[in-house]
Order: structure tokens, then sequence, then C-alpha cells
């Protein structure tokens, strides 16, 4: 069993979760491999902000074999671990969550998965089994960001999968290791500690994968917060606020969270497909059809300066919002 060394964060630091229903059976599922799943993408962008993709084309020995490389670096000593860098911005972290106090029960590596090369950079991992798993996953994003445009019916169709694609594209790769918490034992009921804390991604869209140990929730629109079965052969995939905001709040960006318990670790890996630090993001004007912009434009470099210095749950799209003053 591997458990994260001793802290200095202690416990009480850490926030428990709030109770979640039951695995909630509900979740969009879309299979890839059927040409009009489109129609069920954009519902499911427009309902949840969130999926599930199966067929998708991600041989499962790539996921098997970053994963398995991942167990074993969090499986070393801590100095090891260290080894792979500070998170300035990239590197090894253990509890710290960005740079504004929030903390979590987790420890991770963060990746620049732009170029071959950048996966040279604090990564522990073979350079083959790492570039095979974001190269898969980044053409499953490309054509998922495709099928989008087509089921909003918008041209170009590469308006928005030519983001991540671009050459300078700011997208990132994470791995987040959730250790059992033997603090949270049975004298403490079913109570749950918060791996990582709510939040929205700023991206254009993330795709997830784990192991087969729950604990990622997602916040329905009435504010309840459901949990999802796990599922280690799919992918779940989040809209992120930056597609949020290109498609005018038609898509929303989905609200999310992990929790740890007493008896599991978890293990996810996480590519966000990023735009370019220079690229304008503004509603498209073919979505907007005469009605308002709800959002100011903004460089994705200005968004993600003003998201990394706020806490995790603020509504980090608040600062471009356009408030309409009554004359």
């Amino acid at each position: 069993m591997v458990v994260l060394s001793k802290p200095a964060i202690e416990l009480e630091q850490l926030s428990i979760a709030n109770n979640c229903s039951t695995l909630f059976p509900g979740v969009p599922l879309v299979d890839l491999s059927i040409p009009d799943s489109k129609t069920q993408l954009v519902k499911a962008c427009e309902e949840f902000g969130f999926f599930k993709v199966i067929n998708h084309g991600v041989p499962f020995e790539y996921m098997r074999d970053l994963e398995s490389e991942a167990l074993k670096f969090f499986s070393l000593p801590l100095p090891d671990k260290q080894r792979a860098g500070p998170p300035n911005p990239f590197g090894y972290g253990n509890k710290k969550i960005g740079q504004s106090g929030d903390v979590g029960w987790l420890e991770y590596l963060l990746l620049n998965s732009n170029t071959e090369a950048d996966f040279n950079k604090f990564s522990p991992f073979s350079v083959c089994v790492l570039k095979n798993y974001v190269s898969a996953v980044k053409k499953m994003a490309f054509e998922i960001l495709e099928m989008l445009a087509d089921g909003l019916k918008i041209q170009p169709r590469n308006v928005f999968s030519k983001l991540v694609m671009d050459e300078q594209s700011d997208s990132v790769f994470r791995v987040n290791h959730y250790p059992p918490c033997p603090d949270l034992g049975e004298s403490n009921g079913s109570r749950n500690l918060i791996g990582f804390g709510e939040h929205t991604d700023p991206q254009v869209i993330s795709v997830l994968r784990s192991n087969n140990t729950s604990g990622f929730q997602i916040c329905l629109k009435d504010g309840n917060w459901i949990s999802i079965p796990p599922d280690h052969s799919s992918f779940f995939i989040n809209v992120g606020d930056s597609l949020q905001v290109m498609t005018n709040g038609r898509f929303k960006s989905v609200r999310h969270r992990v929790v740890a318990n007493s008896s599991k670790s978890r293990l996810s890996m996480i590519y966000f497909g990023g735009p370019p630090l220079s690229e304008k993001i503004a509603p498209l004007p073919s979505l907007i059809k005469g009605e308002d912009s709800l959002y100011k434009e903004f460089t994705w470099f200005e968004y993600k300066k003003s998201a990394y210095k706020s806490r995790l749950a603020d509504n980090r799209l608040g600062l471009f919002e356009k408030i309409n003053v009554a004359s």
C-alpha cells in the first residue's frame, strides 16, 4: 500500500466532503464509432458539460503501460519523487494545489505535453510510453472537438480543434495519485476526505482516465454532487471554461472534485487541451445569432494568469462576464 509521506499540512487543514448520493447511473455515454454520435455529444455538453466515451480508439496497452509506470513512480520514497522537480509549474507536487492556499489529499506529477521534447522534462516515465498515450488521447480530443463543431453546424470544422492541435498549444498532462487516508478509518464512519477540491477546468477540453477506483464527482445544475462509477477502459470528457465561452454559455464547464477514502488508492491521468497563450477567446459570432455576448474577449494567457491566482472553488469566469446594466 502506498501512502503519502508525513506531510507538513495537518489533516485538520484538509476538508471533508459533504454528503453525496450513491453512484450515478445516468452518465451520458457516447460511442465514438457511431457516425451520428455528434448529436449525443452536443446534448451531453449542454446538459452536463461531461460525458463518457467508448470505442475511443486508444489501445488499452497504452493505458496499462502508463498506469504501471505511474504507480511505480508514486511508490518511490519521497526524496526520489522530488527529483522530478518542484511544481514550478511542472514537476512533482504533494498536497499543495496551486499558489492560493488550496490543499488536498493527493500527490501529482504535472508535465508539459505539447511536444516530444517536453516529455523529457520532469518526466520519470519512458518517453515511448508517455508519447504513445498522450498522442492517442490528443487525437481523440481532436476528433471530439470536430464532431462538436459538426453537431453545432459551425464552420470551419476545426474551429475548436485547431486550438488544441496548434504547435503553440498550451496543453498539459497531469497524473494524480490519491492514497488511502489511514486517519479516516471506521471510527470516522463514511466520511470522505477531499482529494482535489471543487473546480472547473480552464482549458478547452479535459480527457480523464482513472483506475477502477471511485472518487470522481460532478455537480449537477441543482447543486447536488453525484459520484461517477469508475471505468478503467473508458474515458471521461470535461467541457472547459474556454469552450464554455466560445459557445457563449451553450456548453457548460462542469464543476467537479475528487474524494479520497481509507480503503483504496486512486490514480488518474488527465490531458488538458489548451489554446496557444496568445489565442483570443470569445463567443463565436455564428453561435450568438443576434443574442448578446455573455463574455468579454480575452487571451488565454490573461485567463490562465487570472485562474491560477484564484482559489479552486472561485467562479474564475466571473471577471470576464459581461454585466448588462439597464439604461
